[in-house]
């Protein structure tokens, strides 16, 4: 037996800006508020539990200090990577310099809050 990732908690100064872009980038819906501010967001079919994780965005007053000690990768699965990158740019995000040569198959890019996000080129079938 094995675990599963069921949901991803993400601090954030303003929960509800964050959780509107990546329910936008990720087809995601609104699942749930809790008291203490914090968002859940996943798949609309699906839902805690599912075959994705869910994301909860957390309220936090505290700044970020440092780098991120994890990221999140995405892929596009209707659409080829150039296509996807100027989608997520529209929505937002901001290209984001990690160190990277600009030979890699892939784009470093930053929500609207810093946190650091790959676009990998692979297309992936949706779910």
């Amino acid at each position: 037996m094995a675990c599963r990732i069921s949901e991803l908690v993400i601090e954030a100064s303003d929960p509800d800006r964050l959780a509107a872009f990546w329910s936008e980038v990720l087809g995601y819906v609104e699942l749930g508020r809790e008291d203490d501010g914090s968002i859940e967001i996943g798949p609309p079919d699906a839902g805690f539990g599912g075959p994705q994780p869910t994301l909860v965005f957390s309220p936090s007053g505290e700044p970020r200090t440092g780098k991120p000690r994890l990221h999140i990768d995405v892929n596009a699965t209707d659409r080829d990577q150039d296509a996807e990158l100027e989608r997520l740019l529209a929505l937002g995000a901001k290209p984001a310099d990690v160190g990277q040569t600009g030979t890699e198959s892939w784009h470093v890019l930053a929500d609207p809050e810093g946190n650091e996000f790959c676009l990998l080129r692979t297309r992936l079938q949706p779910l």
